[in-house]
């Protein structure tokens, strides 16, 4: 029943991330045809408004598909709009964490004005700077790395410990998602950032998007298989 919740937990993750990036782009005036939580062939859907939602096959992961008649049309869109799309998910996931620690320190320390909005977002700075102080060392050591059956595993035993635990794990599950989607490397929300920023140097940077979201995805695809196969390893 843990180990389900935690898978539970990974999705309402993903949600979050997804929904930010949704709102964000509402924010900036871009259309929206898809919102889907997981990838593949669809399971589920129900459309509302112009945007169709929807729960895909493979649930790593999720995205929003905005509704214009070409990519040329995307890359019409100002990239500073563009970047504010792609900056949403990452923020979301960031709020989501600030809330964990608020409802950890009202647990802990009383509902304070305090413990609801000071001392969380000092503690999310923290556990942020740890988090981007390990980083080099992580993706120096590979072995280090654990992917979804790592996570679902590590959190099967957490989620035994009571709420408090659950919400800590929540917390830092939320940092390292935005953070790792922070990251320079398309397709990752980072790696897009990126790409829209040289466009401002140079219309011609567009034709890089592809080479780059390409080369990227190949890299996260070989990355997912040797993480599984280290967390079976570690399990075994």
């Amino acid at each position: 029943m843990n180990y389900l919740t935690t898978i539970f937990l990974i999705g309402l993750l993903i949600f979050i991330h997804e929904l930010g990036h949704l709102l964000a782009a509402r924010l900036v005036g871009i259309p929206i045809a898809r919102f889907s939580i997981g990838f593949g062939p669809v399971l589920w859907r129900v459309k509302r408004g112009a945007t169709e939602y929807c729960w895909s096959l493979v649930p790593l992961g999720g995205y929003v598909l905005p509704q214009l008649e070409d990519e040329a049309a995307f890359f019409n869109i100002p990239p500073a709009r563009r970047i504010v799309m792609w900056l949403g998910g990452p923020a979301a996931n960031f709020v989501a964490a600030f809330l964990c620690i608020a409802l950890l320190q009202g647990m802990h320390h009383g509902w304070s004005l305090t413990s609801l909005f000071v001392a969380p977002g000092v503690e999310l700075l923290r556990v942020s700077r740890d988090f981007l102080a390990a980083l080099p060392s992580i993706l120096m050591h590979p072995s280090r790395l654990s992917g979804v059956v790592g996570i679902v595993a590590a959190g099967g035993s957490v989620m035994a410990d009571g709420i408090q635990a659950a919400l800590r794990f929540a917390l830092l599950l939320n940092v390292n998602l935005a953070i790792f989607n922070l990251l320079p490397m398309p397709p990752l929300d980072g790696g897009k950032i990126v790409a829209a920023l040289l466009e401002k140097l140079h219309p011609k940077f567009v034709v890089a998007h592809q080479v780059m979201a390409l080369a990227g995805l190949a890299v996260l695809l070989g990355l997912m298989v040797y993480t599984t196969v280290l967390d079976m390893i570690r399990l075994a």
